[in-house]
């Protein structure tokens, strides 16, 4: 494993705001790219109050949300609205290997910050924007949120749900983090690019294209002429063995059974029905589809007398493939998260630190740096100014012209 981080030395401009743009700068920072975020003073990245937005959970005097996708960088706050910022901006990007952004179109091209604004000053500037639904189209001007773009316009809220229940509101940010991943990959294809052919060039990801590639397998099907399933209905299920079933003490199973012909008569035997291996319904895949209903009846019952641990431990001696629908909180303390590092702590000098997500990129033969505390708005400011050049004098100009505080 190399000593020094794989992208030390990139420097990383986070021009976005919220959630995938900045989360795919968090990647960059986690393999040791120096990332700086910019920020309009005063109210900061509006990312920075998520957390006392319900549904989310508040935690007293810890900003969740931003630790996570916020670690690791430099704070910058600059009025982009202001004429004496565009010097800034300019040092900014011809020192920027990498430029990342979430403004919508009309934005950029009001504060000069498209591809064509930028590019000609550093041809080797790597332009990443990301959009809720895309560059093109009557919608590109939408906002974007991963609940609007990606949960709600790919269909994936309406088939998660039950049927004749309301679609449920998913955990925020489960579209964006995604989506930054995409968008992380889109950089380094094009930082390879760059090793190549010496150019930089423009990346690009959305919200609704990532919802498209989630829901791709369903969406393929429809494009072709199939019938795409409507919201579930447990009773009556297409597959009685792809289904969930209530335990005694009220948890949930899901059944995941992969080559049914060798796993049924196993799972009938843990169930304590080995009888039904010989009813002519449950005895091929086209039967037991034609029956769904009835078995989905038989296992409800069956699965309610008996505890979530007394299930598990016959199902896993039948070495069966199921689930438990866990909740958020027994996840947070899954010993599968920390024995592979999904959990690092975040180096901040307490002796018994937080924990925090590790970007889920990895490398066996690379380092990633340890997680910091995210920024406190601005507190770079003044050092980020002198690493682009700026002096006492330039300082004050900044002040002046109200680009800086």
């Amino acid at each position: 494993m190399a000593n020094t981080p794989l992208l030390e030395g990139l420097h990383v401009v986070d021009l976005a705001s919220f959630i995938a743009g900045p989360a795919a700068a968090a990647i960059l920072g986690d393999f040791g790219a120096d990332v700086v975020k910019v920020e309009p003073p005063r109210v900061g990245d509006a990312y920075r109050s998520l957390s006392r937005m319900p549904p989310n959970p508040r935690v007293e005097g810890i900003n969740y949300p931003w630790q996570l996708d916020n670690r690791n960088k430099r704070s910058i706050a600059l009025n982009l609205k202001s004429p004496g910022a565009r010097d800034v901006v300019e040092r900014l990007v011809t020192w920027a290997d990498v430029l990342v952004t979430n403004f919508p179109p009309r934005t950029r091209a009001k504060l000069g910050l498209d591809y064509d604004d930028l590019a000609p000053l550093n041809a080797r500037l790597i332009y990443a924007d990301v959009t809720g639904f895309g560059e093109e189209g009557p919608d590109a001007h939408l906002p974007g949120f991963d609940v609007t773009a990606f949960w709600a316009r790919s269909g994936l809220m309406d088939v998660t749900r039950q049927r004749d229940a309301a679609p449920a509101i998913n955990a925020f940010g489960s579209g964006d983090h995604p989506t930054a991943i995409t968008l992380f990959a889109g950089i380094m294809t094009a930082l390879y690019r760059r090793e190549k052919t010496g150019q930089g060039s423009r990346v690009t990801a959305s919200l609704v294209a990532e919802g498209a590639w989630a829901a791709g397998m369903w969406l393929q099907a429809a494009l072709v002429g199939g019938k795409a399933p409507r919201p579930a209905d447990r009773s009556d299920p297409p597959n009685a063995l792809a289904n969930v079933y209530r335990t005694a003490d009220d948890r949930w199973l899901l059944l995941a059974f992969a080559n049914e012909d060798k796993q049924v008569p196993l799972f009938l035997q843990a169930i304590g029905h080995p009888e039904a291996a010989e009813n002519p319904h449950y005895a091929d895949s086209k039967s037991r589809r034609a029956h769904a209903a009835e078995i989905a009846g038989v296992l409800d019952k069956t699965f309610a007398t008996r505890s979530l641990d007394e299930w598990r431990e016959l199902l896993d001696s039948a070495g069966l493939t199921y689930g438990v629908v866990r909740t958020l909180d027994e996840f947070a303390h899954d010993p599968q998260l920390v024995a592979n590092r999904i959990l690092v702590p975040i180096e901040d000098g307490n002796a018994e630190p937080h924990l925090t997500i590790d970007s889920p990129v990895r490398l066996d033969q690379e380092r990633k740096v340890p997680a910091r505390p995210a920024p406190d708005l601005g507190e770079h400011t003044e050092s980020v100014l002198r690493d682009l050049g700026y002096d006492d004098a330039g300082l004050a100009e900044l002040r002046k012209a109200e680009a800086i505080e």
